[in-house]
């Protein structure tokens, strides 16, 4: 990228540097790519930039700023700003739990529709739809047999029966058995809208949710029950009144579990790493920091000094299938394997 830049300067050109300083995708606002298959984008927005997701100098900003500096017309550049301290917090131990099924109550709804709906078409929001999220059909079976989903799942779905995990849905994944049983049971659908893709040709495909029909031993299932779980900050706020216990030995999944970050004196940027957990999102003080993922690449998400109060941070951690139930705050980012492009 030197080497770019200084031909370019050497022509007389203007440069515009895409990106000059990394930032982060905070919430689910993490986009995806589509071109060859779809693969969602992850929370960190660094892109190897001179200045760092969290506004650390990095080797190429030297090598800018010294080259940058030769063409200054003899004016010395301006002192670099001295940068923050980071900290490495004492762990938050998760003590409490809330299943997302006593969670439920406190959604916007829910709503009843004779066919799937996507989390766009749900009438929340004034009337706006459901941008980002998790949305949950429900509706009622009565025997087992071939779920298929048609690749109608945008763009992950666990799939549970009287709210026992039986399988996912993903888009490479379109069958799944469903156990034979007796009576009515609940078959349940958590879909998780991934990120939408930005460019290319798959931009006008972009709904969430259930976007068609989900097929039980070929005939399209009806009369849904639909929850929106867009987990805005008046959601997790309003967990306040739920019925959260203390933390049980085996917990339910999907469940939401709380605990405490401890800051002392004057807040710092952290980095959040949750290295047992398998697949949701964080929130401190009710901000979405973003989703995290076992299968990386990024292990740790930035979580910048002015969103911690100086004293007792509420940490909430949503989690779909497994954790250890404690959340670390390490002084380091942590985005997963680095390789070189030439």
């Amino acid at each position: 990228m030197v080497s770019t830049m200084r031909e370019i300067l050497r022509q007389g050109m203007s440069v515009n540097l895409y990106m000059f300083h990394g930032g982060s995708s905070f919430g689910f606002m993490s986009g995806a790519l589509a071109d060859p298959s779809y693969k969602a984008l992850v929370p960190s927005y660094d892109y190897d930039a001179p200045l760092s997701e969290a506004g650390e100098y990095t080797p190429k900003y030297h090598l800018l700023r010294d080259l940058l500096s030769r063409y200054n017309r003899g004016d010395s550049l301006p002192d670099m700003t001295a940068l923050h301290y980071r900290e490495a917090y004492e762990p938050a131990i998760m003590y409490q739990h809330l299943s997302l099924w006593d969670a439920l109550s406190f959604t916007e709804g829910p709503f009843k529709s004779p066919k799937p709906v996507s989390m766009e078409n749900l009438p929340v929001n004034n009337g706006n739809g459901q941008s980002y999220g998790y949305t949950l059909y429900e509706t009622t079976i009565t025997s087992g047999g071939l779920l298929k989903s048609g690749d109608n799942v945008r763009d992950r779905a666990l799939v549970f029966v009287d709210r026992s995990y039986i399988g996912l849905f993903k888009r490479q994944n379109l069958e799944l058995a469903v156990p034979g049983g007796k009576g009515r049971r609940t078959l349940s659908l958590l879909v998780e809208n991934c990120g939408r893709v930005h460019q290319g040709r798959d931009l006008d495909k972009q709904h969430k949710g259930l976007v068609g029909d989900i097929l039980l031993n070929n005939i399209p299932l009806r009369d849904f029950t639909i929850y929106s779980l867009d987990m805005k900050p008046g959601f997790i706020d309003s967990l306040y009144q739920a019925p959260w216990k203390s933390l049980p030995e085996t917990p339910s999944f999907p469940g939401f579990f709380m605990g405490r970050l401890f800051a002392y004196g004057y807040p710092s940027d952290t980095f959040v790493k949750l290295p047992a957990w398998e697949k949701g999102a964080v929130f401190i003080n009710g901000i979405n920091l973003g989703r995290y993922w076992s299968i990386g690449p990024q292990q740790a998400l930035y979580l910048p000094g002015p969103f911690i109060n100086s004293g007792i941070n509420q940490v909430i951690v949503f989690e779909e299938q497994e954790g250890d139930f404690k959340v670390l705050f390490e002084d380091t980012p942590d985005l997963g394997m680095a390789a070189e492009i030439q």
